[in-house]
């Protein structure tokens, strides 16, 4: 299945090699680090709540399966902004997704674990 051309790097200033190492990482962080302690916390630590009202909602209602597709809709979400942000251009919009998520995936990974073995 070929992707549309908005939805790819060609005829835009960006490196896919780059793009890969980029989203990578964010996956790495967000995608794995935040989601596993996420899960480890919630399901298996009794004295600890998720803390996020959005997220807490979401488990209430729909468990790990709404945890994880909530997850994976915001990463696709940061996904989509980005490579649409390489045909525009726009260095802010294309960088930006996957360093915030990188970030916050980073923060609240190693927030979960303090909790975790605090």
């Amino acid at each position: 299945m070929r992707l549309p051309a908005r939805l790819t790097l060609e005829d835009t200033p960006y490196d896919g090699d780059e793009f890969t190492t980029l989203w990578t990482i964010a996956a790495a962080t967000y995608g794995v680090g935040d989601v596993v302690t996420t899960i480890a916390l919630v399901w298996f630590v009794p004295h600890v709540s998720e803390g996020n009202p959005l997220v807490a909602g979401v488990v209430d209602a729909f468990g790990q399966p709404g945890l994880i597709g909530l997850k994976l809709g915001a990463f696709l979400f940061c996904l989509l902004v980005s490579l649409l942000a390489a045909q525009d251009g726009d260095r802010l919009l294309y960088y930006g997704p996957p360093a915030g998520l990188s970030l916050v995936g980073a923060f609240t990974t190693v927030y979960n674990l303090r909790l975790l073995f605090g």
